[in-house]
């Protein structure tokens, strides 16, 4: 067991929020005293009718006629035939056992356990054999459920399974009328604790025969029968229920921090769904721990709940009970199994005080893998003062598609008997009462995790979970689970490996190898001379190689379990289709990494340009695709001249009104700062003059030492480069100082932000910053430039990216992987999306400043520094305030926009599309059409503008794929161009008519629109505007008179602009339809 620290070294003070977070938690989840009287009350009227239920003449087991129409027997009783006699009689003892007696009971659910021990005349010696003790026992609760369905104090009488176990059927009762929820009393069935020996159900023994199970005439008894450890461990349990909760009141006793400490220990499983199902870490497994550490000093009576939680996690954190399982058991027993035999029965060892019981008997490797992965998550957060420990921990739920970077269903299980006949998994299928789904769950989670290997961090599963049902209805089948789920973390470093490389050709395991994977595994020779098996994964580009998990995933269960991929629903890249257009074996990201490359190769150009008269002092590139960032990254473009009209004058071409518009060509914009010299002038006008020439001088340059297209202007040289076009402006660091200069009336010089200032400081100083931070955050993190890619094309598509920066969106995704807690940073763009919708929708903008710790510049004490200043000048700041290490106290990438109607409707349009997408990708059964939240909800708009597609150059990059399509004028990459002239740039007759739209028509209305290939405009009327105003000469734009009483007013005239929207975009505009008359006063 790892080694494990002295409380007192460690043990941090919780701050003052965090410990009245947790008392009020533990106030929200606790029982009232008032609930608990009535509570009580019920108890006992169920004591009473337990113990007044009539006797049944003894039958055979197998002579069910006795059981009335309306009652079914809660068992799956496979094989029927069994020996044995059964007749009823009223129950032994009843008592309360579990979490309500301890004081542990949480709410929202509250089960009461009450033990109903069967009295010793009904069993038979050899009860524990071939289920003949589970099949009384069921047979028990029927007659109960009986009786009590008729009683006028019990409202609703439900069978289920404990833990979801079908050995262990219980009866659910609550109490009749208004307080059918007041609580849940589960009755469990059990044997008087000394009628069977406790050593017949050691791990190693058999008591379930091999030729009954098979209904086989039996040939052979004892000795070569498998061992049934689970089916032991099944019965031992109802044996133990008394010794066990005399531990946890002995340990609970004047020890007030256990309660609560269990209590919200309680709350942290809940939140990550690890508390319910088959093999699941319940409460009393919960309660059994903290009794187990105290045990261990590990906890002292004096500690307090918080303290108690934390060093249960830090406990699971570095204690892997998979390996080096604990024990509850004091003394020194040789009839007692000893850990190494638990280890070899089950996953999972914490063996209770009998020494004989596995606590976690039913609980896999991967499941408690993923507990401890969550327990040393909730440490690093706990150890993490910038972040909200409690809120994390406690109070957020972690869904599986927002945990796991993939997620994968079997649709079908009842596909899964076939393959624990291939596995040859008779012996653990008998163990398991023919349960095909829990025998096969550990054999599949071991031989996925073996393929996987170093692609991924962690494999979990869903905990199987099956509902109550009435008691007039026979018991679920295992097939009736509509299906199984699957999480993954994927390792980013290896998760992309095309080549899976295996043992030398001569190894003893080659053979192995090749019947792992094989009749695809071939051998290769590498490049250190070595001849290896190895097996290639298909994958032409990075973003299909990110999915190599599924192939592995898919080809493993088809070989080895007979599933076919048919099976299979896998989440992993359902969104990918929104931000790829014609993807082939170029995808995104080798798109981004082809301009960077070209835009490397163009720096090296600059810095080593001769005949400049000032040196260069550094190049930055400030476009998204610089970062990665960019929705759809261009490509190479070679126009075809005949789509143009030649600009002989001017060296370029012009767009031609008699073909649809041609490609988009976004100026990629890069900053050239050049060095500081005393010749630069102190003059604004006169900088931008030396600019120009500058500008002049770089294009000449370009062209005569490399051959570059270039055309220059005042503001920036335009360099067309392997099929991109550069935009290069020169900077001068002390330019935005002088622009700042203002001379007063008495001479005096004062420096003032002006709005140019602020502009070039964004584009020469905060961009490239930003820029280079970024394109470094996403080659540490692979998933970033989806996460943002896929959240700019969201916000697009909800027609609201001219209301929200691109860089704003850009820092939100970097938020994600620079605190990701309570997860891991996102490998995947999907989670990473979620994600992003997630933090859209909770965060507390009006609050809280969201500061995206860039590089980790921003210390730990100055989180609060920077929280303390925001809340002191909240009215001073924008709606949302995002804080950067170089942006602490003004958001600057959030003035003017969003507004605080336009984050309203973020948040809302962030919550519906996450509910939408957690739904679709956790049920295999949907359609998974994706796109549904990618589509906008229009009823809230009063004018739809339709354009014309042939002139939308960007149709392409819909969200739904344009049926028709326009050539867009140009050539292939390899065909033969003898000159080149400058293609037109960053033309989008759709925006060029939006600006024309909102320069005009702003006062009167918001303009929406889809950026990347949207055919419509939503036009949304201000209210403000159509309030009638007094008549004055200076406000007639758009507007027509009315007279009111004696008065002249002005109202909007908006039959004329609704006109005038067509005549503005005469050639682009299809039509103008008003949805609505909002504009009638």
């Amino acid at each position: 067991m790892a080694e494990y620290p002295e409380t007192g070294a460690w043990l941090m003070v919780l701050d003052q929020s965090d410990r009245q977070g947790i008392e009020e938690l533990l106030k929200e989840v606790k029982l009232k005293e008032k609930r608990r009287k009535a509570i009580d009350s019920f108890l006992h009227e169920v004591k009473n009718l337990l113990n007044t239920i009539p006797e049944i003449k003894q039958v055979n087991i197998t002579d069910q006629s006795w059981i009335p129409k309306g009652i079914k027997v809660p068992f799956l009783q496979v094989p029927y035939n069994i020996k044995g006699k059964f007749h009823f009689l009223p129950p032994a003892s009843v008592k309360v056992i579990g979490s309500y007696l301890l004081g542990t009971c949480i709410k929202p659910e509250i089960n009461v356990d009450i033990a109903v021990t069967m009295p010793a005349e009904i069993l038979q010696a050899k009860d524990y054999l071939n289920q003949r003790y589970l099949r009384k026992r069921a047979l028990y609760l029927a007659h109960i459920a009986c009786h009590l369905s008729k009683n006028e104090l019990v409202g609703c009488v439900k069978f289920g399974y404990f833990n979801s176990n079908h050995l262990k059927p219980i009866l659910y009762l609550s109490p009749q009328g208004k307080d059918e929820k007041l609580v849940t009393v589960r009755l469990h069935p059990c044997a008087p604790a000394s009628f069977f020996k406790l050593n017949r159900f050691h791990p190693s023994r058999n008591n379930v025969r091999v030729s009954w199970f098979l209904e086989q005439v039996s040939t052979q008894e004892g000795n070569d029968e498998p061992a049934t450890p689970h089916y032991n461990n099944c019965i031992l349990v109802d044996l133990v229920m008394e010794q066990h909760l005399h531990f946890l009141f002995n340990a609970a006793a004047e020890f007030p921090g256990m309660k609560d400490g269990i209590g919200i220990f309680k709350v942290w499983l809940q939140q990550r769904a690890l508390n319910k199902g088959y093999g699941c870490f319940n409460g009393f497994i919960a309660s059994m721990l903290v009794g187990y550490l105290l045990s261990k000093r590990k906890l002292n009576k004096m500690m307090s709940a918080y303290q108690v939680l934390r060093n249960v996690l830090q406990f699971l954190a570095v204690t892997d009970l998979t390996q080096n399982g604990i024990s509850l058991f004091q003394d020194t027993d040789d009839s007692v199994p000893s850990l190494g035999e638990f280890h070899q029965a089950f996953d999972v060892v914490f063996v209770d005080s009998s020494g004989f019981v596995n606590l976690c008997a039913e609980m896999t490797a991967s499941k408690y893998k993923q507990i401890q992965y969550e327990a040393q998550k909730s440490m690093e957060i706990l150890d993490d003062k910038t972040v909200d420990g409690f809120e994390m921990l406690l109070m957020t739920s972690k869904l599986p598609v927002q945990t796991f970077d993939h997620v994968f269903h079997l649709k079908n299980v009842a596909k899964l008997q076939e393959g624990c006949k291939k596995m040859k998994l008779l012996n653990e299928l008998i163990d398991h009462g023919g349960n095909y789904i829990v025998t096969i769950l550990p054999h599949l989670l071991s031989l996925l995790t073996r393929g996987l290997g170093k692609r991924i961090h962690l494999l979990t599963h869903s905990l199987l979970h099956i509902p109550e049902w009435p008691v007039n209805a026979d018991p679920p089948k295992h097939k009736d689970g509509r299906y199984l789920s699957f999480g993954i973390l994927v390792n980013p470093v290896f998760s992309t490996n095309a080549l899976e490389k295996g043992p030398p050709a001569d190894s003893p395991k080659a053979a192995e190898f090749r019947d792992f994977w094989g009749e695809n595994s071939e051998l290769r020779r590498f490049q250190d001379g070595s001849i290896c098996e190895a097996f290639l994964w298909q994958g032409d580009n990075i973003c299909d190689r990110r999915l190599i998990p599924e192939q592995i995933v898919k080809h493993l269960l088809q070989r080895h379990l007979d599933l076919p991929k048919s099976a299979l629903c896998y989440v992993g890249g359902l969104l990918d289709s929104v931000i790829e257009v014609d993807k082939g074996t170029a995808g995104s990201e080798e798109k981004h990494i082809s301009v960077v490359q070209s835009y490397d190769d163009l720096s090296r150009k600059l810095w080593n340009l001769n005949g400049l008269p000032l040196n260069i002092t550094s190049v930055q590139g400030i476009h998204p695709v610089f970062r990665f960032t960019e929705v759809f990254p261009p490509v190479p473009v070679k126009p075809d001249y005949s789509y143009y009209v030649k600009d002989v004058k001017n060296k370029c071409l012009l767009p031609s009104n008699q073909k649809p518009c041609g490609v988009y060509v976004p100026a990629l914009k890069v900053i050239c700062h050049m060095e500081g010299s005393g010749k630069w002038p102190q003059n604004k006008d006169a900088i931008k003059r030396i600019k120009a020439a500058f500008h002049i001088r770089l294009a000449d340059l370009l062209q005569q030492q490399h051959q570059l297209t270039s055309h220059p202007s005042a503001t920036q040289v335009d360099v067309y480069k392997d099929g991109y076009v550069f935009q290069i402006q020169v900077g001068y660091h002390r330019e935005p100082l002088i622009l700042k200069e203002i001379h007063t009336p008495e001479g005096m010089l004062k420096y003032r932000d002006t709005e140019e200032s602020l502009q070039l400081e964004l584009e020469t100083i905060h961009l490239p910053y930003l820029t280079s931070t970024l394109h470094g955050l996403q080659q540490q993190h692979s998933a970033y430039s989806g996460t943002c890619r896929l959240a700019k094309r969201w916000i697009s598509a909800q027609l609201l990216s001219n209301y929200i920066s691109e860089e704003s969106i850009d820092l939100l995704a970097a938020y994600l992987f620079t605190q990701p807690a309570p997860y891991s940073p996102p490998a995947s763009s999907q989670t990473g999306f979620l994600r992003f919708l997630n933090l859209l929708s909770t965060f507390d903008w009006k609050n809280n400043p969201l500061i995206v710790n860039l590089n980790g510049d921003i210390k730990e004490s100055e989180f609060a520094e920077i929280k303390n200043d925001f809340v002191a000048t909240r009215t001073q700041h924008p709606v949302m305030f995002i804080a950067t290490p170089n942006n602490r106290k003004s958001s600057i990438w959030t003035k003017g926009r969003p507004s605080a109607l336009i984050l309203q409707r973020l948040v809302e349009l962030a919550s519906a599309s996450l509910q939408t997408l957690e739904r679709q990708l956790m049920d295999p059964l949907d359609n998974h059409d994706l796109k549904t939240v990618f589509r906008p909800p229009l009823d809230i708009y009063d004018v739809f503008i339709y354009l014309n597609p042939k002139h939308i150059p960007r149709h392409l990059e819909a969200v739904d794929r344009p049926k028709v399509t326009y050539s867009r004028g140009i050539l292939r990459n390899d065909a033969n161009v003898h000159f080149f002239k400058m293609p037109v740039v960053d033309y989008d007759p759709v925006q060029c008519y939006l600006r024309e739209l909102r320069s005009a028509f702003g006062e009167f209305a918001l303009f929406f629109h889809d950026t990347y290939g949207g055919s419509l405009i939503a036009v949304l009327w201000k209210p403000q505007a159509f309030t009638p105003q007094p008549f004055k000469t200076s406000h007639i734009n758009a507007k027509m008179l009315e007279t009111k009483g004696n008065q002249l007013q002005l109202v909007p005239n908006v039959e004329a602009i609704l006109e005038d929207f067509e005549i503005l975009g005469a050639g682009l505009v299809k039509s103008v339809e008003a949805l609505t008359e909002k504009w009638k006063i």
